[in-house]
């Protein structure tokens, strides 16, 4: 089984998301409506993120295009995926997406998983040196700003985290963001995001791990502790994930060492277990990266990693219910 991002799979996951990205319907809006006007075409409402079934899975949809560009510069399907920016990423289309944010009845639009991803968007292009990637990342700017604000401020305002394994999670905003914060040079908020993952989850211990939830597409458990392993010193991360998962060298709790069964791969919400295991497998790797080589943990997540994305890797495109946003969490996976 292929556990690499290779450039045949970068082509692969290219032309999914090329053919995504574009496709208005069928398409979910999380859209607020207060008269008769403001009844319109996902196009209409997102003359940028239209696609991909809705406004989140289209972001990240140009984030896998944007990283697969910068990865695999030579891709077949690389003048493809400048051509679809080109023509979408203007300043007309980005203040088009600026205004519906700043109506007064989307306060909570996206709020946190589709405001995070637009930031990994953005800090995907801030990678990019090449004069395309600046001018896109640039058409970009007042929106992230504006994105950027409000989930620092939602996020400063929470009292208690959200821990279901959703869009609602806290812990996979906050990974998000700092890549942001890392990507733009920001330590202030950094700093801040930390602060509040401490806030959260630094008392944290035993966890139990009741997982999955038959609609998961993160992992609690293991996006919590991705989310502490980015924002503690390397001494305090060890000495809170003793305590936070204190019999991982017996693979116990066993729920998150087995991959997650999914009965039907046309249904929306099932196939999330999917999405469950690819983004398991992107937690395992991203905590092995943290654990000493001696640690015999290390090799214990090695191997729950391949084995979640062993499970799920031969379906991101089995059904659209699953291929307009699973190789997203595939490249997490394998280029993490």
């Amino acid at each position: 089984m292929q556990r690499e991002l290779t450039p045949d799979l970068a082509s692969r996951f290219a032309k999914i998301a090329l053919g995504n990205v574009t496709r208005e319907f069928p398409n979910k809006l999380d859209h607020v409506m207060t008269a008769a006007v403001d009844v319109k075409a996902p196009r209409g409402l997102h003359p940028m993120f239209y696609g991909s079934f809705d406004w989140h899975s289209c972001v990240h949809g140009y984030w896998l295009l944007v990283r697969l560009l910068r990865r695999f510069p030579a891709l077949p399907e690389a003048p493809a995926i400048r051509r679809v920016i080109e023509e979408h990423f203007t300043a007309e289309n980005a203040a088009a997406e600026l205004d519906y944010l700043k109506r007064p009845e989307n306060r909570g639009f996206e709020r946190p998983y589709g405001l995070a991803w637009l930031l990994m968007l953005a800090a995907e292009l801030r990678r990019h040196d090449s004069t395309r990637g600046r001018r896109w990342s640039e058409v970009l700017a007042a929106l992230t700003s504006e994105c950027a604000a409000r989930l620092r401020d939602y996020l400063v305002a929470a009292d208690y985290p959200v821990r279901a394994g959703v869009h609602g999670n806290s812990a996979f905003a906050v990974v998000l963001a700092l890549d942001h914060a890392d990507a733009c040079g920001e330590p202030a908020v950094r700093a801040a995001l930390g602060q509040k993952s401490r806030s959260w989850f630094g008392g944290d211990a035993g966890c139990p791990a009741w997982e999955p939830d038959g609609e998961d597409f993160l992992s609690p458990a293991l996006t919590e502790a991705l989310c502490m392993a980015r924002t503690l010193t390397p001494a305090e991360f060890a000495a809170w994930f003793e305590r936070f998962l204190p019999r991982l060298a017996a693979c116990e709790p066993a729920t998150l060492f087995r991959p997650a069964t999914v009965a039907d791969r046309c249904d929306g919400k099932i196939v999330h277990l999917d999405g469950l295991n690819l983004s398991r497998a992107w937690c395992w790797r991203s905590l092995s990266d943290v654990l000493a080589a001696t640690d015999p943990r290390r090799e214990i997540a090695l191997k729950a990693a391949a084995a979640h994305l062993d499970a799920s890797l031969p379906h991101v495109a089995d059904h659209y219910a699953g291929s307009h946003w699973l190789a997203s969490f595939a490249v997490l996976a394998l280029d993490p």
